[in-house]
């Protein structure tokens, strides 16, 4: 619950933001860059559902089945100059989206149908998490790293780096 000096905090970086920028308020933020968002007195829930449903119907694969794992195991790639032309912008604006949605979310299949929930918390903790592999990869000797962020134990920030 938002206490009086809450409420006069929001006013004032209203104020302020206003002096600075054109803005406008359009209530409550119920879409946003993708994101569904739904609130309620015990915290927010966010999720990708339709942004993903969006993509799988522009892909015209709204009635493709689920897979654990997106190649078949064991596929060779090689590069086909004989195939079919592909529209270079259509492959660039449809592998934008996949990578958004990709980074947007660090469990893509957990996430897009059961979301993300961030309870409200009495406690604004900052807590971090990383983690290395310092040049594990045996072809390329690359490392790996990853952190994780939580405020009020709510994940904020992440990422993760091969």
């Amino acid at each position: 619950m938002l206490t009086r000096d809450d409420v006069e905090e929001i006013l004032l970086l209203k104020k302020y933001l206003a002096s600075e920028f054109e803005i406008k308020h359009l209530g409550n933020l119920k879409y946003f860059l993708g994101n569904e968002v739904a609130r309620s007195k015990d915290g927010i829930f966010i999720c990708h559902r339709k942004y993903a449903l969006d993509l799988l119907k522009e892909t015209r694969m709204l009635g493709s089945k689920a897979c654990d794992i997106p190649l078949e195991p064991n596929l060779k790639l090689c590069d086909d100059s004989v195939g079919a032309i592909v529209d270079r912008g259509s492959y660039q604006r449809l592998l934008g989206k996949i990578i958004y949605l990709a980074h947007s979310h660090l469990d893509i299949a957990i996430v897009i149908t059961a979301g993300l929930y961030f309870p409200k918390h009495d406690r604004l903790g900052v807590e971090a998490y990383t983690d290395a592999d310092w040049a594990g990869s045996i072809i390329y000797r690359r490392s790996t790293s990853g952190y994780y962020t939580f405020v009020g134990g709510n994940l904020v920030t992440w990422r993760s780096k091969k």
